[in-house]
């Protein structure tokens, strides 16, 4: 029921005579006017057109002067654009920034370039705020003893400190259990542990300074009218905000060394040179960032030259412990947009806890009364105001920074964007649930073209309407006050970011997709029939071959916890199962939603990309219908669904997505949240957290201080012997990464409904090279040493001759002759030991993985005769074969037998057909054979093979109950499979 105005509350209105009507049509523009003439003078002031590059640039590089083909980047000025002033005489407040516009190329071979904004061009300054030269030396600082281990007395001691309390998360009392053994350890020799106690040990933490944000709090209490003489018991309660200083902890994140080689300082808009296509990557490369510091040159000129630093903030209710009663938390994270996404995706303090917002309850007689419904909203958007004041007035007026460079600038925050799920979304825009927060689209056909909501428009239909014809017409609560009044710039409806997790993953997919499938099934079949269908179709999706990052579900979909990791592992793997149990259309209609989500998800989106997900798009719409023909559902006006409709809107705006999506926050919930609770003794167990959070952070930036100063290389030990000159030799065996050890590791984790197959590693090394695969150190000493014992043990006589022919290849490259027809005495004979691996190691660059800061990711290719006691693995890869060819057409599928240095023994895969299947948009292959219906077996060396691939059975092709059929026993019992495009997001953008 809509609420009554409450007479005594207003809010803060730009316009109070008339609704506008004419919207600036400017991307990433909120702005309405009320006549023409208003319109136009706003474009020419805060939207003057910047070319990319006049025609003829790639004919003539001598514009920008020397091409420098290395990895650094190289300026270049940019040539004033034909079209820079049309239809506009006057003067331009920007005139002299868009002359200074320069291009510079990135990365190696120029096959990139900016164009950076000439105004907020983070200019370096000193201390005072004062422009330096471009090629001044950063300001001298005090230089840090390279061997002050200082609040520590040594390495020993902060390295049992961090192990003890970040990693191990002893408890008080089993630190105290631990130091007393080790002192009695020392009786003998009259020495001490490093540590008397936990409360020494915490002490030492506790001691750091460096990069410390205290925690504060306030209280906040309900000061409204009480109605009736029997208040409600939440009227008089207290509630308490936590928070740390949003602006100490900006400055922290900009302070950070770690982070000096991963920020975006200026504005930029990114081009492919190849064909001039815009590439968004970063959040600094959308039209955000660039309009926003457009706005701000033109309210004020004199803060050209400051850094635009974007603040980007996340909130989400959390549980933490359901068995003992609910306890939930409410954390607040902030980040800022300069902070590259791989950054911010590998968890490398980019995101940091800065409050803990109250959370409201009362009684069941009082909990749903608007009052208290009003009072909790007013209470999140006071409490978001109150943590943010402090960073209001460096919003128009820059303050001097240190960086992580060493160099000062001048820094001018903006609130940017707000991650959130839906329900989050609706408290934040202060609308009503089942509308959109973003358009102005009708409930009940939200789908419909609509003009976006702002911040101005809104002020203005509540100055106004009644607020009953703003809840019914516009779906808004018109008294409330969204925090964002209370800031320059800030326009909620503009912050609200796509969230890939909770509006495509959770919701789209989950929630809508897969329950329409069971409930077609039902409509369709009847309810015992359906229930025998999903039956096998949790049999199709427990009988898939193992893979890195694949997630099983041994017991089928139906348990109640489901997370979104069970989600995303669900659409691994859901097309194929489901394919010949339903018509194709809903195939077709998984296909495009699927590709839809790989397709925002992708770590650089070009304009091409933006054509090929407003496609899947349009297929999604289209092939959702046989839901609704079938009679399945009603109605397509599902706000999480309808979300999909403003990605390439929000993609320009602020980027790749996958850079603001919940599920960052979410995975610091774990982090910041989940892991302190539980480390406490649950009494008021909140301010144990934050002081848990406290040390963690002093821990982490006292470490990144150490190895800055090169004070970390090496291991304690090695540090030892070094320093007493003595060398020790660990063997290969000592650093075993091979299968065997992991095996062990996983032996020991429950399996619970659902669980990972195996993670794979993130790496923080720099991209040297794009893919490569190397073997584990330890061999397996029990398996085949000769080719003759390979021969028996592979069951296949050929491969004495296999081996010829590979060599041969080898020892001539440049023989083009088919290795069948090169005679056996023209190829070289080995008779010598050889060494069997179970596993190699593939290493490539996958930016759209989860990856380190550099976006490069290690996973483990299999070939083991025994996995987890369970069975053989023996995994697929890619191997290049024509590196000429994209996509699939340069790739060929094998299956690894053996693995051996530096080669490896595989059977080949043959494709089916010259593109992908129509249905499921996925390649389909089978087992390769050669004469006599043998398997074709071939040695290849390792460097040819790219990565792992993950092949699904095509089910619906075979006359095969998987009901008995292991995952260990997939490639061996069926003839056809899937290429498994959607197994993760690198392999999509690799098996076009």
């Amino acid at each position: 029921m809509p609420p009554v105005r409450d007479p005594g509350r207003s809010r803060p209105t730009q316009r109070a005579d008339c609704v506008p009507q004419l919207p600036c049509d400017e991307p990433g523009c909120n702005r309405w006017f009320r006549n023409l003439s208003s319109l136009t003078q706003h474009k020419r002031t805060y939207h003057p057109s910047f070319s990319r590059y006049p025609e003829g640039f790639h004919n003539n590089p001598g514009l920008f002067g020397s091409v420098e083909h290395e990895d650094h980047v190289a300026d270049r000025s940019s040539p004033l654009p034909d079209h820079a002033s049309d239809g506009y005489q006057g003067e331009d407040l920007l005139d002299r920034e868009r002359e200074a516009m320069s291009a510079k190329f990135i990365g190696p071979g120029s096959k990139v370039y900016r164009n950076y904004h000439p105004g907020l061009n983070a200019r370096k300054c000193d201390d005072r705020g004062q422009f330096l030269p471009d090629d001044a030396p950063p300001p001298p600082r005090a230089e840090k003893v390279p061997n002050d281990w200082n609040p520590y007395r040594n390495r020993l001691e902060f390295e049992l400190a961090d192990f003890l309390f970040t990693h191990a998360e002893m408890s008080a009392k089993k630190i105290d259990m631990l130091l007393e053994i080790w002192a009695t350890s020392l009786l003998e020799s009259g020495g001490q542990p490093l540590f008397m106690n936990h409360v020494d040990l915490y002490g030492v933490i506790d001691s750091t300074h460096v990069g410390n944000v205290r925690w504060e709090n306030f209280t906040i209490q309900y000061t409204g009218e009480e109605r009736n003489n029997d208040p409600a018991p939440w009227m008089s309660d207290v509630y308490d905000v936590w928070f740390r200083d949003p602006r100490e902890v900006i400055h922290n994140i900009l302070a950070n060394s770690g982070f000096r080689d991963e920020l975006d300082y200026v504005p930029y808009r990114e081009y492919d040179t190849s064909n001039d296509q815009r590439r968004w990557q970063d959040f600094m490369s959308g039209d955000w960032a660039w309009e926003q510091a457009d706005r701000i040159l033109g309210d004020d000129p004199t803060t050209a030259g400051a850094t635009l630093v974007p603040v980007i903030l996340g909130s989400d209710k959390t549980t933490v412990s359901v068995a003992t009663g609910q306890t939930d938390y409410y954390p607040l994270y902030l980040s800022i947009g300069n902070v590259r996404n791989t950054v911010r995706h590998a968890h490398r303090n980019a995101v940091v806890l800065i409050g803990f917002l109250a959370m409201p309850k009362t009684t069941r007689e009082h909990a749903s009364t608007p009052a208290f419904r009003r009072f909790k909203r007013q209470l999140f958007h006071s409490s978001l105001t109150r943590i943010l004041h402090l960073l209001c007035r460096p919003m128009k007026v820059p303050e001097t920074v240190l960086f992580g460079d060493n160099y000062y600038r001048r820094v001018i925050y903006a609130l940017a964007a707000y991650i959130a799920d839906y329900e989050e979304q609706v408290l934040l825009s202060c609308i009503i649930r089942n509308w959109c927060p973003k358009c102005l689209a009708h409930r009940d056909n939200l789908d419909e073209n609509a003009l976006r909501r702002s911040r101005e428009h809104c002020d203005t239909v509540i100055e106004e309407f009644e607020l009953c014809k703003l809840w019914e017409t516009y779906g808004i609560v018109g008294d409330i006050v969204p925090f964002t009044n209370d800031f320059p710039r800030a326009d909620i409806h503009q912050m609200l970011s796509p969230d890939i997790l909770h509006q495509l993953i959770k919701g789209g997919f989950k929630d809508h997709l897969v329950d329409w499938v069971e409930r077609y099934l039902v409509h369709i079949h009847g309810k015992s029939e359906a229930e025998k269908i999903l039956d096998d179709i949790d049999r199709r999706i427990a009988a898939v071959a193992p893979f890195t990052g694949l997630r099983r579900f041994p017991q089928g979909r139906h348990f109640k916890q489901w997370t979104g990791d069970d989600s995303k592992g669900l659409m691994k793997v859901y097309i194929a199962a489901i394919e010949g149990h339903v018509p194709k259309d809903v195939v077709r209609t998984f296909r495009a939603f699927l590709e839809f989500c790989y397709l925002v998800r992708q770590n650089v989106i070009t304009e091409q990309t933006l054509a090929e997900i407003d496609d899947a798009l349009s297929r999604f719409h289209c092939f959702r219908e046989v839901f609704q023909n079938a009679g399945v559902i009603e109605t397509f006006s599902l706000p999480r669904q309808h979300a999909m409709k403003h990605y390439p809107y929000l993609i320009r705006q602020f980027s790749a997505p996958n850079g603001l999506c919940s599920s960052i926050t979410e995975s610091k919930h774990v982090k910041a949240v989940k892991r302190p609770y539980w480390r406490t003794n649950h009494f008021k167990a909140l301010g144990q957290m934050i002081l848990i959070n406290q040390r963690l952070d002093k821990l982490t930036v006292v470490q990144a201080d150490f190895q800055e100063r090169g004070m970390l290389n090496g291991t304690c030990l090695s540090k030892a012997f070094e320093v007493l000159g003595t060398y020790i030799h660990f063997s290969d065996e000592s650093f075993d990464s091979d299968c065997h050890g992991q095996d062990a590791a996983d032996e020991g984790d429950e399996q619970t409904a659902s669980y990972e197959e195996d993670a794979g590693d993130t790496l923080d090394d720099p991209m040297a090279i794009n893919a490569h695969v190397s073997l584990t150190r330890k061999y397996q000493r029990a398996r085949a040493k000769n080719v003759g014992a390979l021969t028996a043990e592979l069951g296949v006589p050929e491969i004495p001759t296999i081996l010829c022919r590979f060599l041969h290849s080898q020892l001539h490259p440049t023989d083009t002759r088919n290795p069948e027809d090169i005679p056996l005495y023209e190829c070289p004979f080995f008779d010598g030991k050889i060494r069997v691996y179970n596993s190699a190691c593939s290493t490539f660059f996958a930016p759209s993985n989860l990856s380190g800061t550099h976006g490069m990711r290690r996973e483990y290719i299999r070939s083991c005769p025994m996995w987890r006691n369970e069975g053989p693995r023996y995994d697929c890869v890619f191997v290049v074969t024509d590196p000429q060819a994209d996509g699939m057409r340069g790739l060929d599928v094998a299956r690894i037998l053996w693995t051996l240095f530096p080669c490896a023994v595989v059977h080949w895969f043959d494709r089916i057909g010259d593109g992908p299947d129509t249905a499921t948009g996925m390649w389909i292959v089978r087992p390769s054979r050669c004469t006599h219906n043998l398997r074709n077996i071939a040695i290849i060396h390792i460097d040819t093979i790219y990565r792992a691939a993950h092949l699904i059975p095509v089910y619906s092709s075979h006359n095969i109950d998987p009901r008995g059929i292991k995952p260990h026993h997939s490639y061996d019992t069926f003839h056809s499979f899937y290429v498994n495009k959607y197994a993760d997001h690198h392999t999509f953008e690799i098996t076009f």
